[in-house]
């Protein structure tokens, strides 16, 4: 019987622990704009002139053999 009680409390504080951290995060400003990463990876960006359309140079062609 007192396993039990020595798991409720475990429990009971590691509940209240991520209680704790998602309280934490929310005042932070964590889930203020929950839409704008969901729409930028919509958006097409044209490549900046340092950056190649193609695959990268150091990257090694592929060839199937």
């Amino acid at each position: 019987m007192s396993v039990i009680v020595i798991l409720i409390v475990i429990s009971l504080s590691l509940a209240l622990g991520f209680l704790a951290c998602f309280v934490w995060a929310v005042n932070s400003g964590q889930y203020e704009d929950t839409l704008t990463p969901s729409m930028r990876i919509l958006a097409d960006e044209e490549p900046g002139p340092g950056r190649a359309k193609g695959p990268s140079a150091s990257e090694p062609s592929r060839k199937s053999t």
